[in-house]
């Protein structure tokens, strides 16, 4: 299994900077944005694809530093009710995997997009409860929008032989395993999860049982390694659904935290030998977005602890049991 970084936080240094870095801390793969949210600080889409020159010469930086890209990341709502939004989304997600295919990445990261609740609404509606019931018939609605999209990127994606991992996220259609496996059900095997286990904590959803029900389906194609701390004096008074800034850290109920800030090292094993029962023993791509500490102090901290996670070898046969 390997570590790796998803790049926007080192997004002032170029990519001729970040790898020797990442290759002193003990990193073996990157997830860098080509696109949407993450941005392409560190792989502008525009210049790589269709560009055999290009890609060698980004081949050749990657193998110098025995580095490797995990996926290609591009996060935004190809389902926006605003159509010229929607169609620069869907067109960034087209281009990150044909370039993938190119760069024979096996992935790509991004969002499930987020309908409006009806034809005639003009912004994205994320629907949490099924009563009144127009909010049930609005739910409906997005279904039919989403199966639609995503079957089309589906077929899209197996003539590329790329898969796409769509993270799992608040004000988006897929924010929690069972929407994920349903969309995979409906639309194809090349659509499945980019694994982020924190945007599920604050949900009250047990890491572990999460990945157990999704690698039963072969439905985690990459993981975040990304932490989550719930904090209880907030919660107890407003829940957990919470829309006070990101920068007011005080009174949050939660906040995205550097990995092992939120839950110990014991339980970032347990995730990992989980993972592992389920069949993944891929890249373990760290997104830092704590913002109670710097990002490079963050990686760090991340990376030491996933280093003594991380299972480096395959397992031997089971010699006991002879």
């Amino acid at each position: 299994m390997d570590i790796g970084v998803h790049t926007p936080p080192l997004a002032d240094e170029p990519l001729e900077s970040a790898l020797p870095y990442l290759d002193e801390q003990g990193v073996s793969a990157i997830e860098p944005g080509v696109g949407g949210h993450p941005g392409q600080d560190h792989l502008v889409r525009s210049e790589y694809l269709d560009d055999e020159s290009e890609q060698a010469e980004l081949r050749d930086l990657l193998d110098e530093y025995d580095m490797h890209i995990s996926a290609l990341a591009t996060h935004n709502n190809p389902l926006h009710p605003d159509e010229e939004r929607a169609t620069r989304s869907d067109t960034e997600l087209r281009e990150a995997i044909r370039l993938a295919a190119q760069l024979e990445v096996d992935a790509v990261t991004c969002f499930s997009g987020l309908p409006a609740g009806s034809p005639d609404d003009e912004v994205p509606n994320w629907i949490t409860a099924p009563w009144p019931p127009e909010h049930d018939e609005a739910l409906d609605y997005q279904w039919e929008r989403a199966i639609e999209y995503w079957s089309e990127i589906a077929d899209y994606a197996d003539d590329h032989e790329v898969d796409v991992a769509i993270e799992m996220h608040p004000n988006m259609l897929i924010y929690e395993p069972h929407g994920m496996a349903r969309l995979r059900e409906e639309t194809g095997k090349r659509i499945g999860s980019n694994f982020d286990p924190s945007h599920l904590y604050w949900q009250g959803i047990t890491i572990t049982d999460a990945i157990r029900y999704l690698g039963e389906r072969d439905a985690i194609h990459h993981v975040h390694a990304k932490d989550t701390m719930i904090y209880e004096a907030q919660s107890r008074e407003k829940g957990v659904l919470d829309t006070t800034s990101y920068q007011d850290e005080p009174n949050r109920s939660w906040l995205f935290r550097t990995v092992g800030y939120g839950h110990d090292e014991s339980h970032w094993k347990d995730i990992v030998s989980t993972l592992r029962m389920v069949g993944y023993d891929g890249t373990m791509s760290i997104e830092h977005e704590d913002s109670l500490t710097s990002s490079c102090e963050g990686l760090e901290k991340a990376i030491d602890l996933l280093e003594r996670a991380v299972f480096e070898t395959r397992p031997d046969e089971a010699y006991w049991t002879d």
